[in-house]
Protein backbone atom coordinates (compact mmCIF):
# COMPACT_ATOMS: atom_id res chain seq x y z
CA UNK A 1 0.00 0.00 0.00
CA UNK A 2 1.33 3.37 -1.01
CA UNK A 3 0.76 6.30 1.27
CA UNK A 4 0.93 9.82 -0.06
CA UNK A 5 1.68 12.63 2.31
CA UNK A 6 0.80 16.09 1.24
CA UNK A 7 2.65 18.94 2.88
CA UNK A 8 1.21 22.37 2.65
CA UNK A 9 3.71 25.21 2.43
CA UNK A 10 2.55 28.61 3.56
CA UNK A 11 4.05 31.69 1.93
CA UNK A 12 4.81 34.69 4.11
CA UNK A 13 4.00 38.03 2.57
CA UNK A 14 5.41 40.98 4.49
CA UNK A 15 3.07 43.83 5.19
CA UNK A 16 3.68 47.23 3.67
CA UNK A 17 4.40 48.64 7.13
CA UNK A 18 7.19 46.08 7.66
CA UNK A 19 8.84 46.94 4.35
CA UNK A 20 8.71 50.66 5.04
CA UNK A 21 10.39 50.09 8.40
CA UNK A 22 13.54 48.61 6.85
CA UNK A 23 13.75 50.85 3.81
CA UNK A 24 15.60 54.15 3.95
CA UNK A 25 13.32 57.09 4.35
CA UNK A 26 13.46 59.98 1.93
CA UNK A 27 14.34 60.23 -1.73
CA UNK A 28 16.85 57.95 -3.43
CA UNK A 29 20.34 59.47 -3.84
CA UNK A 30 20.99 61.14 -7.16
CA UNK A 31 23.13 59.37 -9.71
CA UNK A 32 26.76 60.53 -9.49
CA UNK A 33 28.07 62.63 -12.33
CA UNK A 34 30.59 61.27 -14.81
CA UNK A 35 33.34 63.37 -13.25
CA UNK A 36 32.50 62.27 -9.69
CA UNK A 37 32.38 58.58 -10.64
CA UNK A 38 35.68 58.82 -12.52
CA UNK A 39 37.37 60.49 -9.55
CA UNK A 40 36.06 57.76 -7.25
CA UNK A 41 37.57 55.05 -9.42
CA UNK A 42 40.75 57.12 -9.60
CA UNK A 43 40.88 57.10 -5.81
CA UNK A 44 40.50 53.32 -5.97
CA UNK A 45 43.64 53.21 -8.10
CA UNK A 46 45.45 55.29 -5.49
CA UNK A 47 44.35 52.92 -2.73
CA UNK A 48 45.77 49.99 -4.72
CA UNK A 49 49.13 51.76 -4.66
CA UNK A 50 48.77 52.27 -0.90
CA UNK A 51 48.14 48.59 -0.24
CA UNK A 52 50.70 47.33 -2.79
CA UNK A 53 53.48 49.95 -2.64
CA UNK A 54 55.98 47.74 -4.47
CA UNK A 55 54.16 48.51 -7.72
CA UNK A 56 55.74 51.97 -7.50
CA UNK A 57 59.11 50.40 -8.29
CA UNK A 58 58.64 51.03 -12.00
CA UNK A 59 58.10 54.77 -11.42
CA UNK A 60 60.90 55.30 -8.90
CA UNK A 61 63.79 52.84 -9.15
CA UNK A 62 63.42 52.11 -12.87
CA UNK A 63 63.67 55.78 -13.97
CA UNK A 64 66.71 56.30 -11.73
CA UNK A 65 68.44 53.27 -13.24
CA UNK A 66 67.61 54.43 -16.77
CA UNK A 67 68.94 57.93 -16.14
CA UNK A 68 72.19 56.86 -14.52
CA UNK A 69 72.86 54.03 -16.96
CA UNK A 70 72.46 55.95 -20.20
CA UNK A 71 74.02 59.16 -18.89
CA UNK A 72 77.29 57.48 -17.95
CA UNK A 73 77.17 54.88 -20.72
CA UNK A 74 76.85 57.32 -23.62
CA UNK A 75 77.85 60.67 -22.12
CA UNK A 76 81.60 60.47 -22.60
CA UNK A 77 81.43 58.58 -25.90
CA UNK A 78 78.88 60.78 -27.68
CA UNK A 79 79.34 64.25 -26.21
CA UNK A 80 82.73 64.07 -24.55
CA UNK A 81 81.17 65.27 -21.31
CA UNK A 82 78.59 63.62 -19.10
CA UNK A 83 77.15 66.95 -17.97
CA UNK A 84 76.88 68.28 -21.52
CA UNK A 85 75.21 65.13 -22.78
CA UNK A 86 72.78 65.20 -19.85
CA UNK A 87 71.32 68.50 -21.11
CA UNK A 88 70.33 66.68 -24.31
CA UNK A 89 69.50 63.27 -22.86
CA UNK A 90 67.37 63.95 -19.80
CA UNK A 91 64.17 65.14 -21.57
CA UNK A 92 64.39 62.08 -23.82
CA UNK A 93 64.93 59.67 -20.91
CA UNK A 94 61.99 61.27 -19.14
CA UNK A 95 59.79 60.67 -22.17
CA UNK A 96 61.05 57.09 -22.56
CA UNK A 97 60.48 56.16 -18.93
CA UNK A 98 57.02 57.72 -18.62
CA UNK A 99 55.71 56.41 -21.95
CA UNK A 100 56.92 52.89 -21.16
CA UNK A 101 54.99 53.02 -17.88
CA UNK A 102 51.74 53.50 -19.83
CA UNK A 103 51.67 49.83 -20.79
CA UNK A 104 50.93 48.89 -17.16
CA UNK A 105 47.49 50.42 -17.64
CA UNK A 106 46.55 47.54 -19.91
CA UNK A 107 47.97 45.03 -17.43
CA UNK A 108 45.86 46.47 -14.61
CA UNK A 109 42.69 46.38 -16.69
CA UNK A 110 43.36 42.80 -17.75
CA UNK A 111 43.91 41.75 -14.13
CA UNK A 112 40.60 43.32 -13.06
CA UNK A 113 38.80 41.49 -15.86
CA UNK A 114 40.35 38.15 -14.89
CA UNK A 115 39.25 38.67 -11.27
CA UNK A 116 35.71 39.62 -12.29
CA UNK A 117 36.01 43.12 -10.83
CA UNK A 118 34.88 44.89 -13.99
CA UNK A 119 31.77 42.72 -14.19
CA UNK A 120 30.74 44.21 -10.85
CA UNK A 121 31.57 47.73 -11.97
CA UNK A 122 29.33 47.44 -15.01
CA UNK A 123 26.33 46.66 -12.81
CA UNK A 124 26.67 49.96 -10.95
CA UNK A 125 24.39 52.88 -11.87
CA UNK A 126 27.28 55.10 -12.93
CA UNK A 127 28.69 56.43 -16.17
CA UNK A 128 29.94 53.34 -18.00
CA UNK A 129 33.43 54.57 -18.96
CA UNK A 130 34.13 55.89 -15.43
CA UNK A 131 35.90 52.70 -14.31
CA UNK A 132 38.36 52.93 -17.20
CA UNK A 133 38.79 56.71 -17.00
CA UNK A 134 39.35 56.44 -13.24
CA UNK A 135 42.06 53.85 -13.72
CA UNK A 136 43.81 56.23 -16.12
CA UNK A 137 43.47 59.07 -13.61
CA UNK A 138 45.30 56.92 -11.09
CA UNK A 139 48.05 56.28 -13.62
CA UNK A 140 48.53 60.03 -14.11
CA UNK A 141 49.93 60.11 -10.56
CA UNK A 142 52.45 57.47 -11.60
CA UNK A 143 53.48 59.49 -14.67
CA UNK A 144 54.01 62.65 -12.64
CA UNK A 145 55.97 60.71 -10.02
CA UNK A 146 58.28 59.17 -12.61
CA UNK A 147 58.90 62.52 -14.31
CA UNK A 148 59.62 64.20 -10.97
CA UNK A 149 62.05 61.47 -9.93
CA UNK A 150 63.97 61.75 -13.21
CA UNK A 151 64.08 65.53 -12.95
CA UNK A 152 65.40 65.31 -9.41
CA UNK A 153 68.14 62.87 -10.40
CA UNK A 154 69.02 65.04 -13.38
CA UNK A 155 69.36 68.17 -11.26
CA UNK A 156 71.68 66.33 -8.89
CA UNK A 157 73.81 65.14 -11.82
CA UNK A 158 74.05 68.63 -13.32
CA UNK A 159 71.00 69.11 -15.55
CA UNK A 160 70.24 72.81 -15.91
CA UNK A 161 67.13 73.49 -18.05
CA UNK A 162 67.43 76.77 -19.94
CA UNK A 163 63.63 76.97 -20.06
CA UNK A 164 63.53 77.42 -16.29
CA UNK A 165 60.76 76.32 -13.99
CA UNK A 166 57.98 77.23 -16.43
CA UNK A 167 59.58 75.33 -19.30
CA UNK A 168 60.07 72.22 -17.18
CA UNK A 169 56.49 72.27 -15.88
CA UNK A 170 55.04 72.77 -19.37
CA UNK A 171 57.21 69.95 -20.69
CA UNK A 172 55.99 67.57 -17.98
CA UNK A 173 52.36 68.62 -18.52
CA UNK A 174 52.67 67.93 -22.26
CA UNK A 175 54.30 64.56 -21.57
CA UNK A 176 51.60 63.53 -19.08
CA UNK A 177 48.83 64.62 -21.47
CA UNK A 178 50.27 62.50 -24.29
CA UNK A 179 50.83 59.56 -21.93
CA UNK A 180 47.21 59.73 -20.77
CA UNK A 181 46.06 59.59 -24.39
CA UNK A 182 48.54 56.83 -25.25
CA UNK A 183 47.29 54.75 -22.30
CA UNK A 184 44.02 54.18 -24.15
CA UNK A 185 45.94 52.00 -26.61
CA UNK A 186 46.96 49.62 -23.83
CA UNK A 187 43.53 49.79 -22.23
CA UNK A 188 42.12 48.47 -25.48
CA UNK A 189 44.68 45.66 -25.55
CA UNK A 190 43.92 44.88 -21.91
CA UNK A 191 40.29 44.29 -22.87
CA UNK A 192 41.05 42.52 -26.13
CA UNK A 193 43.83 40.10 -25.15
CA UNK A 194 43.12 37.09 -22.99
CA UNK A 195 46.00 37.08 -20.53
CA UNK A 196 48.34 39.41 -18.69
CA UNK A 197 51.35 37.82 -20.43
CA UNK A 198 49.84 38.57 -23.84
CA UNK A 199 49.35 42.23 -22.93
CA UNK A 200 52.94 42.46 -21.69
CA UNK A 201 54.32 40.76 -24.81
CA UNK A 202 52.46 43.01 -27.26
CA UNK A 203 53.32 46.12 -25.25
CA UNK A 204 57.04 45.39 -25.20
CA UNK A 205 57.04 44.53 -28.89
CA UNK A 206 55.57 47.96 -29.68
CA UNK A 207 57.31 50.08 -27.04
CA UNK A 208 60.92 49.08 -27.61
CA UNK A 209 61.09 50.12 -31.30
CA UNK A 210 59.16 53.33 -30.60
CA UNK A 211 61.32 54.46 -27.69
CA UNK A 212 64.77 53.34 -28.82
CA UNK A 213 64.43 54.09 -32.55
CA UNK A 214 63.91 57.78 -31.91
CA UNK A 215 65.81 60.96 -31.15
CA UNK A 216 66.17 60.15 -27.44
CA UNK A 217 69.89 59.33 -27.54
CA UNK A 218 71.16 60.97 -30.74
CA UNK A 219 69.90 63.35 -33.40
CA UNK A 220 68.33 61.69 -36.48
CA UNK A 221 70.84 63.45 -38.76
CA UNK A 222 73.52 60.94 -37.72
CA UNK A 223 71.45 57.92 -38.76
CA UNK A 224 71.35 56.08 -42.11
CA UNK A 225 68.59 57.12 -44.49
CA UNK A 226 66.29 54.12 -44.04
CA UNK A 227 66.41 54.38 -40.25
CA UNK A 228 66.06 58.14 -40.26
CA UNK A 229 62.86 57.86 -42.32
CA UNK A 230 61.26 55.75 -39.57
CA UNK A 231 62.61 57.92 -36.75
CA UNK A 232 61.19 61.11 -38.26
CA UNK A 233 57.64 59.71 -38.41
CA UNK A 234 57.90 58.10 -34.98
CA UNK A 235 55.45 59.81 -32.57
CA UNK A 236 57.98 59.49 -29.74
CA UNK A 237 60.42 61.57 -31.80
CA UNK A 238 57.89 64.40 -32.02
CA UNK A 239 57.11 64.15 -28.31
CA UNK A 240 60.80 64.23 -27.34
CA UNK A 241 61.41 67.22 -29.62
CA UNK A 242 58.49 69.11 -28.08
CA UNK A 243 59.45 68.36 -24.47
CA UNK A 244 63.14 69.01 -25.13
CA UNK A 245 62.36 72.35 -26.76
CA UNK A 246 60.25 73.49 -23.80
CA UNK A 247 62.89 72.50 -21.26
CA UNK A 248 65.73 74.03 -23.26
CA UNK A 249 63.90 77.36 -23.60
CA UNK A 250 63.31 77.06 -27.35
CA UNK A 251 59.75 75.71 -27.74
CA UNK A 252 58.81 74.39 -31.17
CA UNK A 253 55.20 75.35 -31.87
CA UNK A 254 54.96 72.85 -34.71
CA UNK A 255 56.05 69.89 -32.56
CA UNK A 256 53.82 70.94 -29.66
CA UNK A 257 50.84 71.20 -31.99
CA UNK A 258 51.65 67.79 -33.47
CA UNK A 259 51.70 66.20 -30.00
CA UNK A 260 48.42 67.81 -28.96
CA UNK A 261 46.64 66.78 -32.17
CA UNK A 262 48.03 63.24 -31.86
CA UNK A 263 46.80 63.06 -28.25
CA UNK A 264 43.27 64.06 -29.26
CA UNK A 265 43.33 61.53 -32.12
CA UNK A 266 44.49 58.71 -29.80
CA UNK A 267 41.68 59.38 -27.34
CA UNK A 268 39.08 59.65 -30.11
CA UNK A 269 40.15 56.46 -31.89
CA UNK A 270 41.29 54.12 -29.15
CA UNK A 271 38.90 55.51 -26.55
CA UNK A 272 36.00 54.66 -28.85
CA UNK A 273 37.38 51.20 -29.61
CA UNK A 274 37.98 50.58 -25.90
CA UNK A 275 34.41 51.46 -24.94
CA UNK A 276 33.03 49.31 -27.72
CA UNK A 277 35.02 46.33 -26.42
CA UNK A 278 34.12 47.16 -22.83
CA UNK A 279 30.38 47.18 -23.57
CA UNK A 280 30.64 43.87 -25.40
CA UNK A 281 32.90 42.15 -22.87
Amino acid sequence: MTMTTETSVSTYTPAAESLNAVLAAGEAPTRPSAWSASLTFGWRAMLKIKHVPEQMFDVTAFPIIMTLMFTYLFGGALAGSVTEYLQFLLPGIMVTSVVMITMYTGLGVNQDIEKGVFDRFRTLPVWRPSALVGALFGDVFRYVTAATVILGVGLVLGFRPAGGFVGVVLGIVLLVAFSFAFSWVWTMFGLFLRSEKSVMGVSMMVMFPLTFLSNVFVEPETMPGWLRAFVEINPITHLVAAVRGLMQGSPDAGEITWVLVASVALIAIFGSLTMRLYNRK
